[in-house]
């Protein structure tokens, strides 16, 4: 672990203890990761149109900050949450456009797409959510990795890390489940 991300869990786990200062110092070490996150999420989208990398940090830092009685253990569980509330983000963002733009249904899609957030976007991002409550129903772990890989860009050690499983489980669900929700997005 570098001295950063030790840094982060240390300001983590004093953060759920009720440490409010810990709160605002994590703030400028982590917000360059979650802005890469959030960057990679939207650099297919076209400027203008859709949610700003900036505004879905703030909205999932805000969600991040209003999580009450959150006992952090350390740096790879802060973004696998971060993640989920970027794809929550995300995801209702383009439930709302694409229900004024194009009447409620969502396309079929391949999952290399799905994240592309335009007006044209906005079902494939929807179909590639409901495909990960389909797995999840399915296989939980295998959906919580694909959160976490597919939209909180964490390392297969840190997936490991969080769900307490080996690096290799965590690689053959992530290869199990991209299989199952191209399928799953292309039927």
């Amino acid at each position: 672990m570098t001295h950063s991300q030790k840094e982060v869990t240390e300001l983590l786990k004093s953060w759920g203890q009720g440490n409010a200062v810990a709160r605002e110092e994590l703030m400028p070490l982590v917000y360059s990761e979650l802005h890469r996150l959030a960057h990679n999420y939207l650099r297919h989208e076209r400027p203008g149109i859709a949610l700003q990398t900036s505004a879905l940090v703030n909205e999932a830092y805000l969600r991040l900050v209003d999580q009450r009685d959150m006992h952090w253990k350390n740096r790879a569980q802060f973004f696998g949450i971060a993640a989920q509330l970027m794809r929550r983000i995300l995801v209702d963002h383009a439930r709302t456009r694409h229900a004024a733009k194009r009447g409620g249904d969502a396309l079929k899609v391949s999952l290399d797409e799905a994240l592309v957030i335009s007006g044209q976007r906005s079902a494939e991002v929807v179909a590639l959510d409901e495909a990960l409550r389909g797995l999840a129903v399915i296989d939980q772990r295998k959906s919580q990795i694909v959160e976490m890989r597919f939209f909180g860009g964490l390392s297969i050690e840190e997936v490991a890390e969080v769900l307490k499983v080996s690096p290799g489980t965590v690689m053959r669900d992530w290869t199990l489940a991209k299989a199952w929700l191209r399928k799953s997005m292309t039927c």
